[in-house]
């Protein structure tokens, strides 16, 4: 559709032809059977988004997923039944999934404050409530009433975007839809004085801000083929809240839609995908109580604000990559335990908190790659984890500080979705795509900035199966006494997604979303994809901030970021049924 744009979307309203405008023609939006009310009795028109504004639809997780796989994920093109957001069996896999959902009416998914108002709302004699999403009616249309239904919420019109609409309108995206339907939804119920819409998304409610606007000029100005007074529109913007799917079930979910892809594959062609594992370092794990307790060592000058700082306390560094097989039989295998005791504190230019442990037993077997066993406290904003090999002036500690605590070793694991490649061994895996026909996310600027752990990428020539041509040799490997502290994030994929329909994900242009308040739909945590740029010629990865750009977990990954106050933050997880001990 051609013609000036709102917001960024093209103006429905424009080139008009005259369309009849009857409660026989709005029903046909709805997926339910549900007599509608008689036009002179609806002065009121309310409307919900479902997705993250009625129910807090799942998220791909980003402990779970590289930014990269988070991108491809979400795309519509990546996979046979669609991206995340037109998977039904994504939505369905919600909480404990649909057969124990349903009979408890999905406690605890929704929010609460938009249920009462939806409530209100049906309560209203004269007000017409309807549920519209941008969720494909094909695929959605059973399971969003089932879920409406178990928790007993009336609405007029249930509206799913169909694949055509009343009057055979074909839409390029979910914006354009719902515009369509709210137009008529206003020509048909012309006596209706005010219009509210509540929206998550921001984009989309500056989206309608502006349809409204336009659409009240036009009124006013008596051109339109259906003369109807001016309407009172208010969009309200609803806080979203993040929510994720168990990581088991989601694992197992996205496997599916691996498989599900793999198989409708033609002989002809061999992009297969395949979930792989990236691990980040391996570490001595320590858990969230003993986090706490660790955190008790610091210090922090009344001067400096909190929010400057980043806490961590979370692990002693064995290495910034995966293990070699002789270090992990060294440290006797993933998930064998280690007991330490605090031994000193020190400060480094009031930047980095660090403490220095020592084995129980002291001849106790240990590895690390630092020149002494450290545990980084935490740091300031813009301080470099690698510095803390600087310290060599440590403060002794009372007795009653010398905490004892157990440590289990572990690797810090996301996963990634990505094509095959024949010959590939399993450590290779480990490591994502560097083919050098592609270009890294990290070579955008042209300037190697260290990562927060310390870990600086190397500008130069990379190797295709995933490690760096000159770091090829030292994959057993680690720093001696004079390398100073090592911690780092080997794999540092920005945002990106497909280039194209049914290709395997690539480091691309980052993503849409961002922070609460930035480009795109992400609030806050960001990843949000929004369903209108998901089809047609909208690609991932096409402007905004690019929240999931920088997903990726790093060795200050603390407790309490995307979790209860560090609860489970390290939880055993072993996808793709590997054993040991994983944090995500």
């Amino acid at each position: 559709m051609s013609g000036p744009l709102t917001n960024g979307f093209p103006n429905p309203l424009l080139g008009r032809k005259a369309v009849s405008h009857t409660i026989t023609g709005l029903k046909r939006w709805s997926c339910q059977s549900r007599e509608l009310p008689a036009i002179p009795q609806i002065k009121h028109i309310h409307v919900y988004d479902f997705d993250n504004t009625l129910f807090m639809s799942p998220l791909p997780n980003p402990k779970l997923w590289t930014g990269t796989s988070i991108g491809y994920l979400q795309a519509q093109e990546s996979f046979v039944n669609g991206g995340w957001w037109h998977d039904h069996h994504i939505l369905q896999a919600t909480g404990e999934g649909l057969e124990k959902e349903e009979p408890r009416a999905w406690e605890g998914w929704w929010n609460e404050h938009i249920v009462s108002l939806v409530d209100l709302s049906v309560q209203q004699d004269d007000a017409l409530t309807v549920l519209l999403t941008g969720r494909s009616e094909h695929n959605f249309a059973d399971l969003i009433k089932r879920m409406v239904a178990s928790k007993n919420l009336q609405f007029d019109m249930i509206c799913l975007k169909p694949q055509a609409g009343p009057n055979n309108q074909r839409f390029s995206s979910t914006m354009l839809y719902k515009q369509a339907l709210l137009e008529d939804m206003i020509y048909t119920y012309k006596d209706a004085e005010q219009i509210r819409v509540y929206e998550d998304r921001p984009r989309h409610v500056r989206g309608f801000r502006e349809f409204f606007e336009k659409l009240n000029k036009t009124l006013l100005l008596h051109s339109t083929p259906t003369p109807r007074k001016s309407i009172t529109a208010d969009v309200i913007q609803v806080a979203e809240i993040a929510t994720t799917l168990d990581p088991v079930v989601e694992t197992a979910e996205v496997q599916r839609m691996v498989n599900s892809y793999n198989l409708s594959l033609n002989t002809s062609r061999s992009s297969r995908l395949q979930i792989k594992r990236t691990i980040f370092y391996t570490g001595y794990l320590i858990s969230p109580t003993d986090t706490a307790k660790l955190l008790g060592l610091i210090s922090i000058p009344p001067t400096m604000p909190e929010s400057e700082i980043k806490f961590l306390a979370n692990n002693i560094l064995i290495t910034p990559r995966p293990c070699s097989p002789s270090i992990v039989e060294k440290v006797g295998g993933l998930g064998s335990k280690q007991s330490w005791q605090i031994t000193g504190t020190a400060v480094w230019e009031s930047k980095i908190w660090a403490a220095r442990v020592e084995p129980i037993p002291p001849k106790a077997t240990y590895h690390t790659d630092n020149p002494v066993p450290i545990i980084v406290l935490a740091l300031l904003k813009g301080a470099r984890p690698i510095d803390a090999g600087r310290i060599h002036n440590w403060q002794p500690l009372s007795p009653e500080k010398q905490h004892v605590f157990q440590t289990v070793v572990g690797e810090k694991v996301q996963l990634r979705v990505e094509e095959e490649v024949e010959g590939e061994g399993e450590y290779e895996s480990l490591f994502a795509n560097k083919n050098p026909k592609r270009r890294h996310g990290q070579e955008d600027n042209g300037n190697a900035e260290p990562d927060r752990t310390g870990w600086v990428p190397p500008t130069g020539p990379q190797n295709q199966r995933g490690g760096f041509a000159h770091d090829e040799n030292r994959r057993g490997g680690g720093g001696g006494q004079n390398s100073g502290y090592r911690g780092g994030n080997p794999s540092r994929g920005r945002g990106g997604g497909p280039s194209g329909p049914r290709h395997p994900p690539y480091p691309g242009r980052g993503g849409r979303g961002g922070p609460r308040g930035g480009g795109g739909r992400g609030r806050g945590r960001g990843g949000y994809k929004s369903l209108d740029d998901m089809g047609g010629n909208h690609r991932y990865g096409q402007g905004g901030n690019g929240a999931y750009q920088n997903a990726q977990p790093s060795y200050d990954d603390g407790p309490g970021q995307g979790g209860n106050g560090g609860e489970g933050y390290n939880a055993a997880f072993p996808p793709l049924g590997a054993g040991g001990y994983m944090q995500y």
